[in-house]
């Protein structure tokens, strides 16, 4: 049961990580081509609360996302199995989350 619920998490997640990646990508495109530094990208991404959802979404698939996409590798080349590679997983998710929605406050 709980393989399950993993697979449909990080289906679920790849679904909402593909429009962002493709948003972001896209948004640094236009505006480097456009003659934008990073510095003046963040300063008119500054205090957006749009931009903030975005990313704060963003950061919120990917922490659901890789833990689980890591877990299947872990477990398939190097045998690690349980209830301890399901802690690491689930510690490295936390990090992710945090790291990230550091990044994002900072940002905002």
């Amino acid at each position: 049961m709980k393989e399950a619920w993993l697979f449909a998490a990080q289906r679920l997640s790849a679904m909402v990580l593909a429009p962002l990646v493709l948003l972001h990508l896209g948004t640094v495109l236009y505006a480097v081509r456009g003659g934008l530094s990073a510095d003046e990208i963040l300063s008119r991404t500054e205090g957006s609360l749009f931009w903030g959802a975005v990313y704060g979404l963003f950061v919120l698939a990917a922490a659901v996302h890789a833990p689980i996409g890591l877990r299947a590798v872990l477990s398939e080349w190097c045998r690690w199995r349980g209830a301890g590679l399901d802690i690491a997983m689930g510690l490295f998710g936390l990090l992710l989350l945090a790291l990230g929605l550091r990044a994002v406050m900072a940002v905002l």
